[in-house]
């Protein structure tokens, strides 16, 4: 669409030279980590407080026109495509972080700030925020599409640790979803209703977040199996022994192996488990002796161990680079990445079953996740330019979606819908979507939120 000059006049008055509508920088804002291609909105404003937000939705509601909130663009859904045209809010530079309040551990911040940010700024606190999706992607974001990541296992998503919002509506009002205190009966859960909204609700300003004491011990380790299957099996049991483990992540051989060129490591090509231990000097030692028991059951006998800081960081940088490492690859390709989440009891048949597709398929692929709490990713690497790829690729993804389905799953664990995954969302929920539906057109009933995800009204 085209914008209305008097709302371009409007919005320059607001914004000044941070008012941008170069082919350039609108094509950097309308595409995310995703295999999708570039959707880039009308005109980007870069906001830098809460009222600058409003005064553009409100000026954007007046005309009709669609908002589009963006962070750092790392989304993998194609959250921040702008599929009808309008103007994109960039939130990046609200990166402050406004209060912390070590005695409530919680703190309150901006929707900029990143997540590595926030925890250099925590560090002599003896806090930290344990939500780690693997990129450095801002709060703001996480928030808006319920992330979680590598510590989820013991520390929850974003849903558990996000306590308070302050959000703007598509009319321009500012609200605030909660206060901050733990727990709350008082009303509808409004904080629940804006995290993993996508941004089709209202844009988030302001969050304040639940942090965590830094554990007295940390210990890490790395250990290869002689199969997928004594590898998820090990899982199982670990969890369902109720050991307090922070992290389990899990990479197939290809994907151990495509971390070893990428990123220079010597890790066993085999399937492999990475762990992490918090607590005291003791309880650290007896989950990592328990953990090592158990993987001695399932045929794993080579423990690779980390207890300081920089080899603890050493050890995760291959799994933090698997998605780079992945795309690296096959030069010239991107990555389609599934999302599924399944009960941990069922975790080994969905993976084995989803292993004998790649197996039968041209696609180069390889297998990482968040298999403590039964989340795990496929990447498949497509040629954007080879209707093929993408046709093989969509008929693997349904098949990998549909299989978590069939098993009480979900399409999505943690990435989020977008305009991804909306297609298994009446399989997913039934009638249940057409109450997201009434939501939405009851907060956004002129639909410019983020038009296009989540869900069509």
């Amino acid at each position: 669409m085209t914008l209305p000059s008097p709302l371009l006049d409007q919005l320059g008055a607001l914004f000044g030279d941070r008012l941008s509508t170069t082919a350039a920088m609108r094509e950097q804002h309308g595409k995310d980590e995703s295999h999708f291609p570039p959707c880039p909105p009308d005109a980007v404003v870069f906001a830098r407080s809460t009222a600058e937000v409003a005064a553009a939705v409100k000026a954007c509601a007046a005309h009709g026109v669609p908002v589009i909130a963006f962070g750092t663009g790392t989304s993998l859904e194609g959250h921040v495509a702008a599929l009808r045209g309008g103007v994109c809010v960039d939130v990046s530079g609200m990166d402050a972080i406004l209060t912390v309040r070590p005695e409530d551990m919680d703190v309150t911040i901006q929707p900029g700030v990143r997540r590595k940010q926030l925890n250099d700024y925590l560090r002599d606190t003896g806090l930290f925020f344990p939500i780690d999706p693997g990129a450095d992607a801002s709060l703001g974001g996480m928030a808006a599409t319920r992330a979680s990541g590598t510590n989820a296992v013991r520390y929850g998503t974003m849903r558990e640790n996000v306590l308070s919002l302050e959000v703007v509506l598509p009319d321009g009002r500012v609200i605030r979803t909660a206060g901050r205190a733990r727990k709350s009966s008082a009303g509808y859960d409004l904080t629940r209703l804006f995290v993993g909204s996508e941004g089709t609700l209202g844009i988030i300003t302001e969050l304040t977040l639940r942090l965590h004491g830094i554990p007295e011990a940390i210990s890490a380790a790395v250990c290869p199996f002689p199969s997928v299957e004594a590898a998820v099996n090990a899982v199982i049991l670990t969890i369902q022994s109720g050991i307090p483990v922070a992290r389990i992540e899990f990479m197939d051989e290809a994907m151990v192996d495509a971390v070893n060129r990428y990123a220079k490591t010597s890790h066993a090509v085999a399937p492999t488990l990475f762990f992490e231990f918090h607590g005291s000097e003791a309880g650290v030692r007896e989950q990592a002796e328990k953990v090592q028991a158990i993987a001695g059951e399932f045929g794993a006998h080579h423990f690779q161990w980390a207890t300081s800081p920089e080899d603890r960081s050493r050890l995760w940088a291959a799994r933090h680079n698997a998605y780079y490492a992945g795309v690296a690859l096959q030069p010239g390709c991107r990555a389609w990445t599934t999302d599924t989440c399944v009960p941990i009891s069922r975790l080994a048949e969905c993976l084995l079953e989803t292993k004998d597709d790649l197996a039968a398929s041209r696609l180069t692929s390889a297998v990482v996740g968040h298999v403590g709490d039964g989340n795990f990713h496929v990447m498949l690497l497509v040629d954007p330019n080879r209707p093929e790829d993408i046709a093989e690729a969509e008929r693997l993804n349904r098949r990998i979606v549909r299989r978590a389905l069939a098993m009480d799953g979900t399409c999505t664990g943690e990435h989020g819908v977008g305009h991804g995954k909306m297609e298994f969302l009446a399989e997913e929920f039934g009638e249940a979507l057409e109450v997201m539906r009434t939501l939405k057109r009851a907060i956004d009933p002129q639909g410019i939120m983020n038009p296009g995800k989540i869900v069509e009204v």
